[in-house]
């Protein structure tokens, strides 16, 4: 038998070994813990409880969410970073900890790349631009024209100064070149008080963090920051159908593991995800809370980290944004 077929008997042979010994040593496994970097209450814990409800029956253990809220989800990036990588260590997260902090910030006690292993991309999130409904413009042209008439520009706020909802605003006053001055307010509530009350003319937001107030009358969606229409609001156009282009911002949720937890672990949990994910009941509560399920492989999640990495780095060193 030549040298190269007895190679390739050597790699499956392993490949086999190590999915079994994976498979032996999950059958002793007692729980899976989801460390999430936010308070209880808000959306990434929302997704964080269905989809460890969702996983606990796909795995046949149960997942159970752990908060360690702090540093913009830094102390759970940490947290998980040092947790062994045996697979049962799992950390929910939006795009901020692995894809901005790194620029916001000076230093960090975690490498977003060197010390954590994509698993899957989970859900999708946009951003729309909202005014009160009080506001008469109803589309993007009419807001820029109703800022470019006023001396001293306009307002937009935002959920705090580094995140994606100001980022976003950033992109669109880069595109734009639109005199609007950004408003940092701690946490996505009294900013969208302020709106609300026309103290500040908009701000970019979550759609399911919006999509209530917008359902309810309290604001007015004038533009989805993304390629396509959002599914629960069907009406609003993109940017880009408005001629703006350049301004897509996903704030993203996904999964991932301490660093060098073997890729066999990676994949199975992959794979956990991909099914929970497609369980109707689960793609319902999502769907309806306006995120979009969206599962990846580890290659995909690690290409949009690196991708959007590179986007925000590009505007943060443009607009020269430091992390609070």
């Amino acid at each position: 038998m030549n040298k190269t077929i007895l190679r390739g008997l050597w790699v499956f042979n392993a490949s086999v070994a190590m999915l079994l010994l994976s498979t032996a040593l999950h059958a002793q496994v007692k729980s899976v813990r989801m460390i999430v970097g936010f308070v209880p209450g808000g959306p990434i814990d929302f997704v964080a409880r269905v989809l460890s409800e969702q996983l606990t029956k796909e795995m046949g253990v149960p997942v159970i969410v752990e908060n360690k809220a702090g540093s913009n989800a830094g102390i759970a990036a940490e947290y998980v970073s040092r947790a062994a990588p045996d697979g049962n260590t799992l950390f929910l997260t939006s795009t901020g900890a692995v894809a901005i902090s790194q620029s916001l910030y000076d230093k960090l006690n975690y490498d977003p790349v060197k010390d954590l292993t994509p698993v899957s991309l989970v859900v999708n999130t946009a951003e729309v631009l909202v005014v009160s409904v009080n506001n008469p413009a109803n589309s993007i042209a009419e807001f820029l024209e109703q800022i470019k008439q006023r001396k001293d520009g306009g307002a937009l706020g935002s959920s705090g100064i580094g995140s994606v909802p100001h980022l976003a605003m950033e992109l669109f006053t880069d595109a734009t070149k639109a005199n609007l001055n950004h408003i940092p307010y701690k946490g996505v509530s009294p900013a969208i008080t302020d709106v609300i009350a026309g103290h500040v003319d908009g701000l970019f937001i979550d759609v399911p963090v919006a999509l209530g107030f917008i359902k309810s009358g309290k604001l007015k969606a004038l533009a989805i920051a993304a390629p396509q229409r959002h599914p629960m609001l069907p009406e609003t156009k993109t940017l880009s159908e408005m001629g703006l282009n350049g301004v897509d911002s996903n704030n993203w949720y996904a999964v991932y593991a301490p660093k060098a937890t073997p890729m066999v672990e990676v994949e199975r949990v992959g794979l956990h995800i991909k099914h929970a994910l497609e369980s109707d009941a689960l793609k319902t509560k999502l769907l309806n809370s306006g995120l979009e399920p969206a599962p990846s492989s580890s290659a995909g999640l690690a290409a949009l980290q690196k991708q959007d990495t590179d986007k925000w780095a590009r505007i943060i060193r443009l607009k020269n944004i430091k992390g609070e």
